[in-house]
């Protein structure tokens, strides 16, 4: 096949052990894909706003994945990633699938139809990705603990503020599961009255009463071999908790107005805000029912305690708003408010606050003029007083572009997880000023003014409007990186 007959990919070749020579490049436009080579952190920043795919080279391990995954979301793309291995390095083959990396080929394959394979279903200029961003520590360490639970059928439930992505992770268990392939089918508990909520589960038999026309399975049948999700079950009346044991314990249910029993093949995650201890003292939830549902906890901390996530979650959100054309961009300023503002609403509320910066802005340029915050205060005191902490150079720095993913109709999880440590890689020639490293020192200034203008940690962290702990992370990030803040811990 040669390249008129397939779309273009425009891919960014990063190869640290060997340049490619004219007919292996002439082997892969055949497959129809064009390269640009890069070799330098300044080329390569430039390079992702104009890719479609970055294809990598591994050597011993699966170091550069993270790396340069970690490039990627300090810089709000959503780029996939293709690496190639050498054969004789299967496990690290297998650690690069692991880490989200779009496919793997082996470092001596040329052929067309391998790289075809390997690049299919990204039609440019729309990139056909989905991705999930566990970008700070903390969430890293959340997204390897449901990966391995995901491996078994145990019930899972989850544990977080509202707001804060339990759907999300409800789907990770689901899509790095072995019923990916099967239905997902998540019910809200607290969104439907309690005669509904019993009719959506276990559905009903024609004519089990005045208006069943037809026979109606529930969600259980509906979700059979795959994956069904019950979002605030701590809401579910007490009655339908009995039922809900019981079809836990048998793996069978009855239909409403039916005598047979269904067999069921269904994995159970249930998710909450609620303290369920507290909720069975006060007998308004069922202790048996806890603790069938609750064989292994995952809890999601509120977006506050995981300030590494907040700008690629900002990205994310503002390419599902690029409908074609120039990709919105967020200057610094923005960017270090977002990431200082506590938000109360977790993710929901970063969403809303999206959406609004981009009915505000009227362009394509995200400033700290077109956020609106739920928190009144924060719009009026914390704005202004940031925007004047910005020294010149800061302020001119380039704003960061975000891309726009589209979504196909069951496209592979990307997981957008990486450790926060800088891409080490061999330079011929000084790369320009890095945007994320101009970004951390204006906001260790910030940070310090805040400390020197009060008593303590815990005033400057209120100062700041973000949690102790969230500026402890932030000052031992920042000693990480070779940033010094001139006063005692």
């Amino acid at each position: 096949m040669n390249a008129s007959s397939v779309n273009v990919i425009h891919a960014v070749w990063l190869d640290p052990f060997s340049p490619i020579d004219a007919t292996d490049r002439a082997q892969l436009d055949a497959a129809g894909i064009s390269l640009e080579t890069v070799s330098t952190l300044g080329d390569l920043t430039l390079a992702l706003r104009r890719a479609h795919v970055l294809v990598i080279r591994l050597g011993d391990s699966a170091e550069l994945l993270q790396e340069v995954q970690t490039l990627i979301a300090q810089l709000g793309h959503t780029v996939p990633v293709l690496c190639r291995v050498d054969r004789r390095r299967m496990e690290v083959a297998v650690d690069a699938m692991r880490l989200g990396a779009l496919h793997v080929l082996s470092a001596d394959e040329w052929s067309a139809e391998a790289w075809q394979g390997a690049v299919k279903g990204l039609n440019a200029p729309e990139l056909k990705t989905k991705s999930y961003v566990f970008v700070d520590p903390i969430s890293q360490h959340l997204l390897a603990l449901a990966q391995r639970v995901a491996q078994t059928d145990v019930t899972a439930l989850l544990v977080g503020p509202t707001g804060a992505g339990k759907e999300v992770l409800a789907r990770v268990l689901h899509e790095s599961s072995p019923r990916a392939k099967a239905p997902f089918v998540a019910l809200n508990c607290a969104a439907m009255p309690e005669h509904l909520i019993e009719d959506m589960l276990f559905g009903h038999e024609k004519g089990a009463f005045t208006g069943a026309l037809k026979e109606h399975k529930g969600l259980f049948e509906q979700a059979h071999g795959g994956t069904i999700f019950l979002d605030e079950i701590g809401e579910m009346p007490m009655n339908l908790q009995a039922k809900l044991l019981r079809v836990l314990q048998e793996k069978k249910l009855n239909r409403l107005g039916g005598e047979g029993t269904i067999d069921l093949d269904v994995r159970v995650i249930a998710a909450t805000n609620k303290d369920l201890k507290l909720a069975i003292e006060q007998r308004e939830f069922r202790e048996d029912l806890y603790f069938r549902i609750s064989t292994f906890r995952l809890r999601i901390q509120p977006l506050k305690d995981r300030p590494g996530d907040i700008v690629p979650l900002v990205a994310q959100s503002l390419a599902r708003h690029v409908k074609g054309g120039l990709p919105f961009t967020v200057t610094p300023e923005a960017q270090m408010l977002l990431q200082s503002y506590p938000w109360p609403g977790n993710v929901r509320e970063l969403e809303n606050v999206v959406q609004r910066a981009v009915v505000l802005s009227g362009g394509r340029t995200i400033s700290p003029a077109h956020l609106m915050f739920d928190d009144a205060a924060m719009d009026e005191q914390a704005m202004p007083s940031m925007a004047t902490a910005w020294p010149q150079n800061v302020a001119q720095a380039p704003a960061t572009p975000v891309p726009a993913p589209t979504y196909d109709s069951q496209p592979e999880p990307t997981f957008i997880a990486a450790p926060m440590a800088p891409i080490q890689m061999r330079e011929e020639h000084a790369a320009p000023v890095n945007l994320d490293t101009a970004v951390k020192a204006s906001e260790l200034q910030v940070i310090m003014a805040a400390i020197q203008s009060t008593d303590s940690r815990m005033e400057a962290a209120a100062k700041l409007g973000i949690s102790p702990r969230t500026l402890r992370y932030k000052l031992a990030q920042m000693r990480t990186r070779g940033m010094t803040e001139g006063a005692s811990a």
